[in-house]
């Protein structure tokens, strides 16, 4: 077992890092107070990620991408951690369900995503219809060779840049073991296509800027060639994209803490009370501990996670386990990053008590903390017919 990284995966850290501090960080206060990013910034985000050669750097190369794997991947995203979503969300990576993509389709969303002519959002949730996917109520009835949606999704992140969205709708009902269960389909929606629209989200105290939004069908038709996939087959995809958005958000948890703990430690040792700098003190030097050991141990699931995925191996459990002890483990770091600064750290001044908010939401998107123990236990007994 090799645990040093090739001289090719840390150029690809560097690099990203260094983008991360010199790019992204100095916009980091505007936009927390604004909670927007100017649509200037964002293109020129993108431009500067062309430029350096990393925009879909998750994509085959076959279609113009990086061609990167699922490790050094996780790399890239463990450094964009580092920085405000708003931001790194234009730092090009489309979403890898678009390699479904067939015929016209590939000229339309795949190759234009992969070249930043296009940004793409995935929809999934409804009011209705979190954890229990199958139980969504936006629905699709056939008309000729066209559909025809109605229904809504919510909590759909960034669909507000998007120029189309994935969207994920129920088109139709199927007996299984465990009782009715809805048959999910794939679509392409465009921006603009009559009876969609894309709305305003909820304000949230995680990640301003990086807005949520909500979609909008009525009535609105969608000819057969938008269908991405196979009619009813939309789970096949969502699967790997899962996979994918779990890993990401457990490497970013672990990029977050790792800048929180720079933060705590350096103050630790400039820091002076009763004396002597607070980090001789056993109640602040035992928590810089704990918490050094807690983002390691992280680091070493998720990259083992995305090191099997390489290898053609199973990771479902794998992947289940860094998305839960990596967010989980964030709030900790974070909590106690605060608590090492005092009062200091609820101030704006410094970026501490944003990441200890933007933390909260990471046990809940892209599977609750619930849903990944559930995916482990089920992991563990099945094979043992429990």
């Amino acid at each position: 077992m090799n645990f040093g990284l090739s001289e090719e995966q840390q150029m690809i850290v560097d690099t990203v890092r260094s983008f991360v501090e010199n790019e992204l960080y100095p916009h980091e206060a505007q936009v927390e107070r604004d909670r927007a990013v100017p649509r200037e910034l964002g293109l020129e985000i993108a431009r500067k990620c062309r430029d350096i050669g990393f925009f879909a750097a998750n994509m085959p190369e076959d279609v113009g991408g990086g061609g990167l794997g699922h490790l050094d991947f996780t790399l890239l995203e463990r450094e964009l951690g580092r920085a405000s979503m708003a931001l790194t969300v234009f730092f090009g990576r489309p979403s890898g369900i678009l390699m479904a993509c067939e015929g016209e389709q590939r000229e339309r969303y795949l190759l234009p995503a992969v070249r930043g002519d296009k940004f793409d959002a995935l929809a999934m949730s409804e009011p209705d219809a979190g954890s229990d996917v199958r139980g969504m109520k936006c629905s699709a009835r056939p008309d000729g060779d066209d559909w025809i949606v109605n229904g809504s999704k919510h909590f759909i992140s960034h669909a507000d840049i998007a120029d189309f969205v994935i969207v994920f709708i129920a088109t139709g009902e199927e007996e299984t073991a465990a009782g009715t269960k809805k048959k999910i389909t794939c679509f392409l929606v465009d921006r603009g296509t009559p009876g969609f629209e894309i709305l305003k989200g909820y304000n949230s105290v995680s990640h301003h800027g990086y807005h949520n939004c909500i979609l909008s069908f009525d009535n609105c038709r969608l000819p057969k060639g938008q269908i991405l996939g196979e009619l009813h087959r939309g789970f096949d995809i969502a699967n790997d994209w899962l996979y994918a958005t779990r890993l990401t958000v457990a490497t970013m948890a672990v990029g977050r803490a790792r800048r929180a703990f720079d933060y705590a430690v350096g103050y630790a040792a400039e820091r002076k009370q009763f004396g002597q700098k607070i980090g001789r003190f056993q109640g602040v030097s035992f928590k810089l501990a704990d918490m050094v050991t807690e983002i390691d141990a992280a680091d070493w699931l998720t990259l083992s996670a995305a090191w099997r995925l390489d290898q053609g191996l199973p990771a479902n459990r794998e992947i289940a386990s860094a998305k839960l002890y990596a967010t989980e483990m964030l709030a900790r770091v974070t909590d106690e990053a605060i608590q090492i600064h005092g009062g200091m750290g609820l101030m704006d001044d410094l970026p501490l008590e944003r990441f200890w908010r933007d933390a909260r939401v990471e046990r809940i998107w892209d599977g609750t903390s619930e849903i990944q123990r559930h995916i482990i236990s089920r992991e563990l007994l099945r094979p043992l017919g429990c």
